[in-house]
């Protein structure tokens, strides 16, 4: 298939899509920085490039409009999207409050069309064994999860959009911390109940740099979470554990070192477990199997798992975090 999608953000994350997608789907890109958009098109014969975004998700040839902009933009960008009869990829958190995503969720069922938001993490190799172990009983029934994430930053990084509350809607957490929440929820389930607390603990800005949260479902399942942009070594930790076995799961290639899952099953003498490992090398296929699941969603006409409900939902456990952390320090 060619010529049917467009992309508005043509950034890192814009580069990214495009390469997944492949390029000959390319109709139509945008971005506030001109060159950006002009460097995504690459001289591409009969590709729109063009620094206003309302051009581009209106475009006639696109079926579908990516979504990879800063995140005061996201929802704006593809609720217009939305209205002009595209399906949209949008990249996470989707927007920047519960209240932005409702209008979101509003907007996507006026139009008909589907959402998908950018859990890419889900698709990473080690993330779908997980899944495939999971559902298949050998950890027998599921107790609680263990997970960290962060990164160290760079210099500048308090002076970025990032940093800036009224573009980014929070730090970390709503940065790392959705991937978090959502592969914590994709495993768990719904949580009933949310804990925790965000704060700066380096960085000299607005918005936090540590998250700390303990979730838990309604049967008592708990996940145990830290993002960091205080890290300094980049660094993805997620542990599974079940009554008769554990998944650790380490690294998401390139700087987080590579990826790996190991499955520890107990025996019924217990002792050292059984121990099995999978070491996941090579370019992160992550972004294509995501782009391809979202085509086969589209194809069958159903709503997608990662769409944005589950972006919803990881939207009320940050802003539960974030009330939390606001009261704690008013006192």
């Amino acid at each position: 298939m060619s010529g049917d999608v467009a992309i508005v953000g043509c950034g890192l994350i814009g580069r990214k899509r495009l390469q997944a997608m492949g390029a000959e789907r390319l109709v139509a890109c945008a971005d506030v920085d001109l060159d950006r958009a002009r460097a995504l098109a690459d001289g591409r014969a009969g590709v729109t490039v063009t620094d206003r975004w309302q051009d581009v998700v209106a475009h006639p040839s696109a079926r579908m409009v990516i979504v990879a902009t800063t995140n005061d933009a996201l929802t704006p960008v593809a609720s217009a999207a939305l209205d002009a009869g595209k399906h949209v990829l949008v990249e996470k958190p989707a927007a920047r409050s519960v209240a932005e995503i409702d209008r979101l969720i509003g907007a996507s069922r006026r139009a008909n069309r589907l959402v998908h938001v950018g859990f890419n993490h889900r698709f990473h190799p080690a993330l779908q064994q997980a899944r495939q172990i999971v559902d298949s009983g050998t950890l027998g029934p599921l107790m609680f999860m263990r997970g960290r994430y962060g990164h160290g930053g760079r210099v500048g990084y308090d002076r970025e959009w990032r940093a800036d509350p009224a573009r980014s809607g929070g730090g970390e957490l709503i940065d790392q911390g959705v991937h978090m929440i959502d592969l914590s929820r994709w495993f768990l389930g719904d949580f009933a109940s949310v804990d925790g607390f965000a704060t700066t603990y380096f960085w000299n800005m607005p918005v936090d740099d540590n998250a700390f949260m303990t979730l838990r479902t309604a049967a008592g399942q708990t996940a145990f979470l830290h993002v960091s942009c205080t890290e300094w070594k980049n660094m993805f930790s997620l542990e599974i554990y079940g009554r008769v076995g554990k998944i650790a799961i380490d690294g998401l290639g390139g700087s987080y070192g590579t990826e790996r899952l190991v499955l520890y099953q107990m025996r019924p003498e217990m002792g050292p477990p059984e121990t099995s490992s999978w070491d996941y090398a090579g370019p992160d296929g992550s972004w294509a199997r995501e782009f391809e699941s979202f085509e086969r969603d589209i194809a069958a006409n159903r709503q997608p798992d990662a769409g944005l409900e589950a972006a919803r939902a990881a939207l009320v456990v940050v802003e539960s975090i974030y009330a939390r952390s606001a009261q704690a320090t008013s006192r």
